[in-house]
């Protein structure tokens, strides 16, 4: 047993051993794969190293690419046309916050600096503003060529302030840019797919909403993927008709004149609602956004940047379409159709839809100004002259004042001499006797009346004391009562002839009662003597 159990115990021993042995056998015969574990162990960090460090350099180069594909593209254009003095320079100089910028001539070039604030990244867009004489025309050539079509946006510049030639701007630059592009001879496969491109941007145009991002600068590059996925609306009757297969954005300037027309043209709202349903219509058949802006009060011009920089670079823009202010009208590209322009339409109350734009809105009449000479002063010592020569042609005044001949009565108004002397003769002459003779016929009427003009006449020569005074019955008296200068004193300042003055009445009373004992009652009276009593 005890064998055995030592025999078992040996054997365990042995098998122990021998376990031993082979757990020695094994560790020596495992000496080698461990190194070669730890060999292969030390390849593999080695290779995931290299691993990591591949997958570091594709994660540098993929970024590398992304940025450069989301880098600003260079090579952007914006032509500029319109008519002269629509405001097209200082539309790009305020957008480039120049205050006053100098026009040019021919083809004026300019830019605009693009800055990505997120991507640190910034670019430049070019800038064509094209004289607004048709001469100049030829020019396009250097702004629009077949290479750079596609990366081009047309912009018709319109002034409000003369809104009766929008209409007809808008055709003719619109025509010429169609004319020009002809002449390019882009394949059609090209032109195609342009104006393919441009309905699908009018037919997935979105409103504006509420979850857009945060930074108005950051860029969405799967813009495209989620439009892929949007539903696409049909295209009105009357949209993109006249395709160009370039973005169009039509610009009013000068909208701060609206209050002008109102003022002095008498325009009214439906005259303004009148011009922007045409002007929208236009904008329908050529995919084209409207954007109604003013220098002067700094309105919608940062907006127009916006909406360049949204065209070309894909910045996000957040601004909803505005038509409720009429002088601040904004119409993104793919919001209007022929449903909202009709809204306009319901305003009207003296105009209909119908009417031909060049019957409602008619040029005003021309007011002629009338320019007055300018007066230039003569010399001084000239009009000097002038005054003493005129001066010496003058007759002569006594005191400072002319010398005035006519006589005056006491009161100071003159008398004329035809009164005068008539005066004069009738209180100075005697009247002979027989020489008047009263008419029995005469009125009692005409009678008194010559006998007080006898009697006033006769006061007036005694106050005057004319020479003919003492020739009389009267004037002797007078003269005996108020001789020497006394006798031309007025009545107020001879205290001591009142009683002379009623003797001479008392006198002239007798003198008139014994006339008619006098004279023939059958004697004819001339009528020179009956105007001289």
């Amino acid at each position: 047993m005890a064998a055995a159990a030592g025999g078992r115990r040996a054997g365990s021993f042995g098998s122990s051993s021998s376990g031993l042995g082979s757990v020695a056998g094994f560790s020596s015969s495992s000496s080698a794969p461990t190194a070669t574990t730890n060999k292969n162990n030390e390849e593999l960090r080695a290779g995931g190293d290299e691993d990591d460090g591949q997958n570091l350099w594709s994660c540098i180069l993929s970024e590398v690419s992304t940025r450069s594909r989301s880098k600003l593209p260079s090579g952007k254009n914006v032509l500029l046309l319109g008519e002269d003095g629509a405001g097209k320079t200082s539309l790009i100089g305020k957008i480039q916050g120049i205050e006053e910028y100098k026009k040019g001539r021919g083809m004026e070039y300019l830019y605009l600096n693009v800055h990505d604030e997120d991507r640190d990244d910034q670019t430049r867009c070019n800038v064509w503003i094209l004289d607004g004489d048709l001469y100049h025309k030829g020019l396009l050539k250097f702004a629009m060529e077949a290479s750079s079509l596609k990366d081009t946006l047309i912009m018709l510049v319109v002034d409000m302030s003369r809104p009766w030639t929008a209409l007809d701007s808008l055709q003719k630059w619109a025509s010429v840019v169609r004319e020009h592009i002809d002449k390019l001879k882009i394949p059609p496969e090209e032109i195609k797919e342009m104006e393919q491109k441009l309905i699908r941007d009018f037919q997935e145009y979105i409103e504006p909403g509420e979850d857009f991002p945060a930074s108005p600068q950051r860029r969405n590059t799967s813009l495209q993927e989620d439009k892929d996925d949007s539903v696409i609306l049909p295209l009105g009757a009357d949209t993109l008709t006249c395709n160009l297969g370039i973005p169009v954005v039509v610009v009013c300037t000068k909208c701060d004149a609206i209050s002008v027309l109102e003022k002095e043209h008498d325009y009214r709202d439906e005259h303004f609602d009148f011009i922007q349903s045409h002007i929208r219509r236009f904008c329908l058949q050529y995919g084209a956004a409207l954007i109604y802006t003013s220098v002067k009060e700094n309105k919608n011009i940062d907006l127009v940047y916006k909406y360049i920089v949204q065209k070309f670079y894909g910045f996000p823009f957040n601004v909803p379409a505005v038509v409720v202010e009429k002088d601040a009208v904004f119409i993104p590209s793919g919001w209007d159709n022929d449903k909202k322009i009709g809204i306009l339409h319901e305003n009207f109350q003296t105009l209909k839809a119908d009417d031909n734009f060049e019957d409602i809105i008619t040029k005003p009449p021309v007011r002629k100004f009338v320019h007055e000479k300018e007066i230039v002063a003569e010399d001084d010592q000239v009009f000097l002259m002038k005054q003493q020569s005129q001066l010496a042609k003058q007759p002569p005044t006594a005191a400072g004042r002319p010398v005035d001949a006519s006589p005056r009565v006491p009161g100071g108004s003159p008398r004329t001499p035809n009164r005068s002397i008539a005066s004069n003769v009738a209180s100075v002459t005697p009247i002979p006797t027989g020489s008047k003779k009263i008419d029995p016929n005469m009125k009692a009427g005409a009678t008194s009346e010559g006998v007080l003009a006898n009697f006033f006449n006769s006061l007036l020569s005694k106050k005057t004391g004319s020479p003919g005074g003492p020739g009389g019955v009267g004037g002797s008296q007078g003269g005996s009562g108020t001789g020497g200068a006394g006798s031309n004193l007025p009545p107020s300042a001879k205290k001591s002839g009142q009683k002379p003055v009623l003797t001479d009445v008392q006198a002239e009373l007798d003198r008139i009662s014994r006339k008619p004992e006098m004279t023939s009652p059958t004697a004819p009276t001339s009528p020179t003597e009956s105007e001289a009593s």
